[in-house]
């Protein structure tokens, strides 16, 4: 099971990518991804991007922490808007 996590705009400015692909194990998620994210971004990125003014979608549609991710779904994480 692989999960396929975007970060947009400052974000991706701040962890210095654009994307990851990790394995994922049954009942992950989107909070529980978080944890899986550090090994592969650092310990920041967990603060930074659990920050509460930060949206995530899966799917390309808002999402709550508690949402159980599936194989092959799109996790993107969407920095707040400034204009």
């Amino acid at each position: 099971m692989s999960v396929r996590v975007i970060f947009f705009a400052s974000l991706r400015e701040s962890l210095g990518r654009e994307s990851v692909e990790l394995p994922a194990t049954p009942g992950l998620s989107v909070s529980g991804l978080l944890a899986a994210l550090v090994p592969a971004l650092g310990e920041g990125a967990q603060a930074l991007l659990a920050a509460e003014n930060v949206r995530v979608a899966v799917n390309q549609e808002l999402a709550h922490t508690d949402l159980p991710l599936k194989d092959g779904d799109e996790v993107a994480y969407l920095p707040p808007v400034t204009g």
